[in-house]
């Protein structure tokens, strides 16, 4: 006769039935065609500014760009000139106008939707995988639905913070310290917000959360149960909100360097993936002395 132990460690055996051991390829798929489509919009967004508009004033290291249009090689007034002559702010895909009506917040929101999915979606991975083989432990169900369902549940928190920025930006053009190519008008706004960040890389918050993007922990039970669609999303939530902790504030040093900076963009993301990839406490502070030192420099250059 089978006894209840026996059939606890058979059951910590069997393969699972949805996807089994084929599941976390395609969670990893579906990971990277989010990114990829968060991407691919930021990046027609660049190329369709491009040919028309002076890419410097989209942030620093954004001038590379300037060798596909007309503006290279110019000076700083003959672009500004060629600027407004060649096209109106706003006139481009994605871009707000100056007026900032509704569909220009619809328009922002969008961009920090897919700026959240390019950056963000793929720090998830380690966590991902975690909670994938932790799940596929003595179950019978698959583990493929649970692990999507945690990707959705994490960007949702990151669309919450999408709305956020959105705005934020949208009160920061009103009282003039946006410009309309979306990058800050003063180097206050850029000081303040490299110190803030960079001080928040020091902070007890910041700390608890990382290590918990290291070392994820799960809120469901060990009875094996409830370990569907639901919990999946619920679970992605929970741990979305860790990650939000840990991100937030680098995630926002994008209003220091031009939203549509798409070298920072990158350079951001691949640091928050190294951040809760790698465990390292030396990194995180290494992140924050660059930002505040950052803010130092250019503190003396208005003082100057």
């Amino acid at each position: 006769m089978t006894t209840a132990a026996t059939e606890k460690d058979d059951l910590k055996q069997r393969p699972d039935p949805v996807f089994g051991q084929r599941g976390w390829p395609l969670v990893v798929l579906v990971v990277a065609m989010l990114s990829l489509s968060g991407w691919s919009y930021l990046l027609v967004m660049v190329a369709d500014m491009v040919p028309a508009m002076d890419m410097t004033r989209a942030g620093p290291g954004m001038g590379v760009f300037n060798h596909f249009n007309i503006f290279s090689g110019l000076s700083a007034e003959a672009r500004a000139a060629l600027a407004v002559i060649c096209l109106p702010a706003g006139a481009t895909f994605g871009m707000p106008s100056v007026d900032m009506t509704g569909g220009d917040l619809i328009r922002i929101f969008l961009m920090w939707a897919m700026m959240s999915m390019a950056m963000m979606v793929p720090t998830a991975i380690p966590m991902l995988k975690a909670y994938h083989a932790w799940i596929g432990r003595g179950s019978r169900d698959g583990t493929f639905i649970p692990s999507v369902a945690a990707i959705f549940g994490y960007l949702t928190i990151w669309l919450g913070y999408a709305l956020v920025a959105t705005l934020a930006q949208w009160g920061l053009s009103v009282a003039g310290g946006m410009t309309d190519m979306m990058a800050p008008a003063s180097l206050a706004l850029t000081t303040t917000v490299l110190f803030a960040a960079g001080l928040y890389q020091f902070t007890p918050a910041k700390a608890a959360c990382l290590q918990r993007c290291w070392y994820p922990r799960w809120n469901f039970s060990e009875d094996m149960t409830g370990r569907g669609l639901v919990t999946g999303y619920g679970e992605g939530l929970s741990q979305g909100l860790i990650c939000l902790g840990c991100c937030w504030a680098v995630m926002t040093v994008m209003f220091a360097v031009g939203l549509m900076n798409i070298i920072w963009i990158a350079l951001l993301g691949g640091i928050m993936a190294l951040e809760k990839t790698f465990p390292s406490k030396l990194f995180p502070k290494m992140i924050g002395a660059g930002l505040i030192s950052w803010a130092g420099l250019l503190v003396g250059l208005i003082y100057a």
